[in-house]
């Protein structure tokens, strides 16, 4: 007697085993799916390399050594005992693709990210993709993965134009406004006349889902974001608050607090203080689909706009304090982009500068840039000759400006270096010092470093004084000017590809005593570039003022100085820097520097948190931000002389932005012109104002015929139903007209007393 597992095979006839055999076969299948292994879990280090050259075994190795050299140039460096390439053995060459073992999941994900579309030599481009994927894939059940029954292809939808708001004939600016959570887009008129924005079917531009957190404007005016608790929507074409997928891009980032775009537009870094969550198990599936499980726990996320599609997520760590003890750097704003759009860089305070080159968020030349002790970096802007020269190819390399303090034996320094080369343009030793900023002209033809330094004063009490060392970039060896000061500067401003500048200084006791509601005195002083000896010189001091915030306009000349953030004082001074009564624009009457400041108006903004000058630079806006604790929130807007145009006190005002402009598409030759017949121009000008406004007094003295109209017909029916309502109750109707009429055509004789002269005259009697 025989027996199966356990069972004596006798006692079992045919179809019995048949049964038993088919429910060993089902257990077996359940123990299989139990078990079985995950093909994406155990190989997210594992990478597979396509289309690498076919080589026979003579060139094996040689081939083996440059694709190492390749991966190690991109920052995915890997030992020869970590790859394997799969070899025909038939053939005698390799498959065309090479494995990939990395120490752990990151390393892969990094090489993923670097090494995809590398061009490995002009025949050869590099794909790489995880291996869990290729057997996922490769696994797929037959029909799933099809397209589902009755499936019809979108048709195409063409995007509007996304900077059609600059074809406006009149050529206006517009504004946003944010109160509670109502968000409305305005064209500023002449004279502050605010009309709202329409699209092309006639209908106002307004959208619910704005006001959830806050707005801000791209760079250049394209996208209108609107920050979420999932994420950020861009916005943009002539249909701001268009269907969703028609002109809406959507990042999403669980707990956005903060966003950062490119100066080009091209990229946008968002920042949430809330690490993002393993996006496996996440409810969301564009949380699912955006992110992988080695961005779990980072909060810094940089998107590429066009496709919505994440390079790379970053770690934030708490920022380290400045040697003074005092932390600055705010974890939104540790990357800063070059003016072109090609590195985001951040400062890995005390340690490097980190450099990313994009697309690929790979870093340069594969390492940081190892700097002791650096606390501090700005890029240079690019002039418009840049750029032209980026055009055609000879465009110089990015600069940026960093600064570390002083250590043992060793000066603070202020180092100005090209990127991508690394070489240091310019150094200079700095001695005593507290803190430095950065202020880089906007076309990068001056670099200004406010360095504050400590002195000590009698009595072993501290002060803090100001320096201004100036950086001449454009000039050979980037000389350095020094201006040296005894107070403490607030405040410094560049006017706008000029080459004057402005700062805000005070040597008032008062300042920083803390003392509440104490009038701190300001004094303002202008400096130029003295053409004839080349050196900085002061032009104006302006003293015994309590404005603490200045701000040049967009294209320069005016200067606004203001009183931001007090109780007691809110007092806006609009100045003229080149003020002139000659008619005559192209007089070459030579003007002493300095002697055409003028006074052109003032005025008043109780609460005043902030200022914002238009893209033109005609038009002036005054916000007090329910944001920052005013008593009387709502926006005021000046036009450049400080005439006040538009008051508009809001309760519950958050936002007042303008909307960005992007350079001028005509050259410098057609700008020229423009200026030779600016005359003609003007004469067209007023015209079109002087029609615009007998336009609007027509519109005017209609809308009052209308509403008198309005108000004679009202009083009419109002009539004929009182007269009803008389003569229902038998009471006469007394027609107050009539009887006016009738008193008018009797006939009333009045008497009319008037005296004409009186004369006193004395008799005396005699007796």
């Amino acid at each position: 007697m025989s027996q199966v597992n356990g069972y004596d095979h006798e006692e079992f006839d045919e179809e019995e085993q048949i049964d038993l055999e088919a429910e060993l076969e089902e257990g077996y299948a359940e123990i299989e799916q139990k078990y079985a292994v995950d093909t994406q879990r155990g190989f997210e280090n594992v990478l597979v390399v396509d289309n690498i050259p076919i080589v026979d075994e003579s060139k094996k190795q040689r081939l083996v050594d440059r694709l190492r050299a390749a991966f190690e140039k991109n920052g995915a460096g890997i030992d020869e005992d970590r790859t394997n390439m799969p070899w025909d053995e038939k053939a005698g060459t390799n498959k065309g693709f090479i494995f990939l073992t990395y120490p752990d999941a990151a390393q892969a994900e990094n090489a993923l990210r670097s090494l995809d579309g590398l061009a490995f030599s002009k025949a050869y481009t590099l794909y790489v993709n995880r291996f869990g994927d290729i057997e996922r894939y490769a696994n797929m059940p037959v029909g799933e993965g099809e397209l589902p029954t009755g499936w019809k292809e979108k048709p195409y939808v063409e995007k509007d134009h996304l900077r059609s708001w600059l074809a406006d004939p009149h050529g206006r600016d517009q504004y946003l406004t944010f109160r509670d959570q109502d968000v409305n887009l305005f064209w500023n008129g002449r004279n502050g006349n605010a009309e709202p924005v329409r699209d092309a079917d006639g209908k106002v531009v307004k959208n619910s889902k704005w006001g959830e957190l806050y707005l801000q404007w791209s760079p250049l005016g394209t996208y209108l974001a609107s920050l979420h608790r999932v994420g950020v929507a861009l916005w943009s074409g002539p249909k701001l608050d268009g269907p969703i997928g028609v002109n809406v891009l959507r990042f999403t980032h669980p707990g956005v607090r903060y966003i950062t775009f490119s100066p080009c537009e091209n990229y946008l870094i968002t920042w949430s203080d809330e690490p993002l969550p393993n996006p496996e198990s996440h409810p969301l599936p564009a949380v699912r689909e955006a992110f992988g499980p080695e961005d779990e726990g980072n909060q810094l996320v940089v998107w590429d706009i066009k496709t919505t599609r994440v390079l790379r997520t970053f770690a934030t760590e708490p920022p380290a304090p400045g040697p003074d003890g005092v932390v600055r750097a705010r974890p939104w704003e540790s990357f800063k982009w070059s003016p072109d759009d090609a590195y985001v860089a951040r400062c890995n305070v005390g340690q490097a500068i980190q450099v990313y080159e994009l697309p690929e968020m790979g870093l340069l030349d594969k390492k940081s840039v190892k700097l002791e002790g650096v606390q501090d970096f700005e890029w240079c802007p690019m002039s418009d000759k840049d750029w032209e020269a980026r055009k055609a190819g000879k465009g110089k390399e990015c600069m940026l400006a960093y600064w570390m303090p002083e250590a043992t034996n060793q000066p603070a320094r202020v180092n100005v270096m090209g990127i991508p080369s690394r070489n240091v343009l310019r150094s200079k030793n700095l001695f005593n010092v507290t803190d430095c900023k950065f202020y880089w002209q906007s076309q990068g033809d001056y670099l200004c470093v406010k360095v504050d330094r400590h002195a000590r004063k009698a009595r072993t009490k501290k002060a803090t004084l100001s320096n201004l060392e100036l950086f001449r970039v454009r000039d050979k060896d980037l000389p350095v000017e020094v201006i040296e000061s005894k107070d403490l500067v607030l405040q410094f401003q560049w006017e706008p590809q000029g080459n004057r500048f402005a700062i805000v200084a005070t040597n008032d006791p008062a300042h920083g005593s803390g003392v509440p509601g104490a009038v701190v005195k300001y004094y303002v002083d202008i400096y130029q570039l003295d053409a004839k000896k080349g050196d900085f010189a002061l032009i104006r001091h302006l003293d015994g003022k309590v404005a603490n915030t200045l701000m040049w306009a967009p294209k320069g000349r005016f200067l606004v100085l203001a009183t931001v953030g007090q109780t007691t004082k809110f007092d806006i001074e609009f100045w003229d820097l080149d003020f002139s009564t000659d008619d005559n624009p192209n007089s070459k009457k030579e003007v002493e520097p300095g002697a055409n400041l003028t006074l052109l108006g003032t005025g008043e903004h109780f609460g005043v948190t902030e200022l914002a000058w238009d893209p033109s630079g005609r038009y002036l806006a005054s916000i007090a931000s329910a944001w920052r604790m005013t008593s009387e929130p709502g926006y005021v807007i000046w036009d450049f002389k400080g005439q006040e145009l538009v008051r508009n006190p809001q309760e519950k005002f958050k936002q007042f932005l303008w909307r960005p402009r992007p350079p001028t598409l005509l050259t410098k030759e057609q700008q020229r012109k423009v200026r030779r017949d600016l005359k003609d121009h003007s004469r067209i000008f007023d015209e079109e104002d002087a029609a615009e406004e007998n336009r609007g007094s027509a519109e005017k003295l209609a809308q009052r015929q209308r509403d008198i109209a309005e108000w004679d017909a009202w009083r009419a029916r109002n009539n004929a139903r009182l007269a009803q309502a008389r003569k229902a109750r038998g009471k006469e109707f007394i027609n107050k007209k009539n009887v006016s009429d009738q008193q008018a055509d009797e006939k009333v004789e009045e008497w009319i007393e008037e005296l004409i002269d009186e004369t006193e005259e004395v008799i005396v009697s005699k007796v």
